[in-house]
């Protein structure tokens, strides 16, 4: 296990959808490993493999005491409640803005060995799972505010120490329509 380098906002990988895992192999289960030894050394709630540059389907968690991981995630949704709170990313350091996202998530997808698994998660951890499942999808916490939380948290991502003024990233329009979930992205059917 090894703790890895995060990539932070403006890297490409951030925005490229990841690749379905195929090969439940050692090299997946090192992945893991490290995903989660860099997750809990930064002190962050969840981590998905594009954050460390490997695009591959897979994220882990460490909220309330669980720690885990799942590998090709799909979610579904048992209800439409939704929360609105806080929400940060170890790839934006230090920029946490109110976003909104369900209240209760359920993802099925598999461990490390290529077992099926299912994840249940309210609050915290269905916000985190979602949080997770957007970067595998090449999406951002930003691409889900709206237009003057988006400006805020771009002057707050200028003005940080960690920003690169010569290879300034981009915000795109949120891929989910008007509402938080308006395209049918996270569906059940997915």
């Amino acid at each position: 296990m090894t703790v890895q380098p995060i990539r932070l906002f403006g890297d490409p990988v951030l925005r490229t959808p990841a690749d379905a895992v195929v090969d439940f192999d050692k090299e997946l289960r090192n992945l893991v490993k490290d995903l989660i030894e860099t997750m809990q050394d930064e002190g962050g709630a969840g981590l998905a493999a594009p954050q460390l540059g490997v695009g591959l389907r897979v994220f882990s968690f460490d909220v309330d005491d669980v720690v885990g991981h799942i590998v090709n995630p799909v979610l579904s949704f048992p209800d439409e409640e939704e929360q609105d709170g806080p929400e940060g990313c170890l790839s934006i350091p230090g920029i946490y803005i109110d976003t909104k996202r369900r209240q209760n998530v359920v993802a099925n997808g598999f461990n490390e060995f290529g077992d099926p698994v299912q994840l249940v998660g309210t609050g915290l951890m269905a916000r985190c799972v979602q949080h997770e499942t957007d970067h595998l999808e090449g999406v951002l916490f930003l691409d889900r505010l709206d237009a003057a939380a988006r400006k805020e948290a771009m002057k707050q991502i200028r003005s940080a120490e960690w920003y690169d003024a010569a290879k300034p990233p981009t915000v795109k329009d949120s891929p989910h329509g008007r509402g938080v979930f308006g395209s049918g992205l996270f569906s059940s059917g997915r």
